[in-house]
């Protein structure tokens, strides 16, 4: 389990982390949101003991992170952080072995991430040689070959189609499975949404989010509406008190309503109407992220 508990960080007088507290716990995926420039970067630095915290304490299974624990802590970077010269299998072997493993272990785990991934065929081409999402898979596995205790993910989705995508996210859930606790951090909220249970927003390094996901949709009172239909009454419904906004997506309507109590309203407007589908569904992740870290701003 990772706990971080109080961490403060100054850049000389620009305090870039603000008193944040979390705990992930063994097979929990936890989702660490904010702007460019909220500062995740900078925690995930100290989590993994590449920066120290002005105040604060980061411990993993109880221990202070140092030297000693920072193999047992995998990061993939948005940025690729690959040697582009060296072939796939020196590139793993290489940062195996910076892991403390042994180069036949590493060549056993090499081999199952290669064909999970679907390019056992690249073992010996070199890094620049292949295209964004699969040198995406390499920094990956590279991140992953000792099964690492925590796992940090920033941006893992990035050049990948939508095939590999799904190929990831069975990657990371089989992690998941074997104990490892993961930080996902993602501007992609419909990724977070699907893997996080619990998450924090973070802006100015300060948490203004903080809980499980299913219950901050709970706590933001704001909900949409789903229509499809014949002769939807969309003046009459803009004008009920509490509609926020009358979209049309496709072939939909999208009400967005200040509280669930606005719904029997908006309701009573189409039950004579030749309606196909009504459905009252919670605020998504994204659009929770632009009114809270929207409300800061202000």
């Amino acid at each position: 389990m990772l706990q971080v508990k109080n961490i403060v960080k100054y850049y000389g007088e620009n305090k870039a982390v603000d008193n944040l507290s979390f705990e992930v716990k063994d097979g929990e995926i936890f989702g660490l949101l904010g702007e460019n420039g909220a500062g995740k970067t900078t925690t995930f630095r100290i989590i993994m003991g590449l920066l120290d915290a002005t105040d604060g304490t980061v411990l993993l299974n109880g221990r202070k992170i140092d030297y000693s624990l920072t193999d047992q802590i995998g990061f993939v970077t948005e940025e690729r952080s690959l040697l582009t010269k060296m072939t796939v299998k020196e590139q793993l072997i290489f940062y195996g072995i910076l892991k403390g493993m042994s180069e036949k272990k590493i060549e056993n785990e090499l081999k199952k991430w290669l064909k999970f991934f679907q390019i056992e065929d690249y073992e010996n081409r070199k890094i620049k040689e292949l295209s964004k999402g699969n040198q995406q898979k390499i920094q990956f596995i590279s991140a992953v070959i000792n099964h690492p205790k925590l796992l940090i993910l920033d941006e893992p989705f990035t050049g990948l189609d939508p095939i590999n995508v799904e190929l990831m996210k069975k990657a990371i859930y089989k992690l998941q499975e074997e104990g490892c606790s993961i930080i996902f951090s993602s501007h992609q909220m419909e990724h977070i949404d699907a893997f996080c249970e619990k998450l924090i927003i973070l802006v100015k390094g300060k948490a203004i989010v903080d809980g499980y996901v299913q219950d901050i949709k709970k706590e933001y009172k704001k909900k949409n509406i789903l229509i499809r239909g014949e002769d939807i009454p969309v003046t009459e419904i803009e004008k009920i008190k509490g509609v926020i906004s009358v979209t049309k997506q496709k072939d939909e309507y999208a009400v967005k309503v200040d509280e669930d109590s606005i719904a029997p309203k908006v309701f009573a407007k189409i039950k004579n109407k030749n309606i196909t589908k009504y459905d009252v569904t919670e605020a998504t992740l994204n659009e929770i992220f632009i009114a809270k870290v929207g409300e800061v701003h202000e």
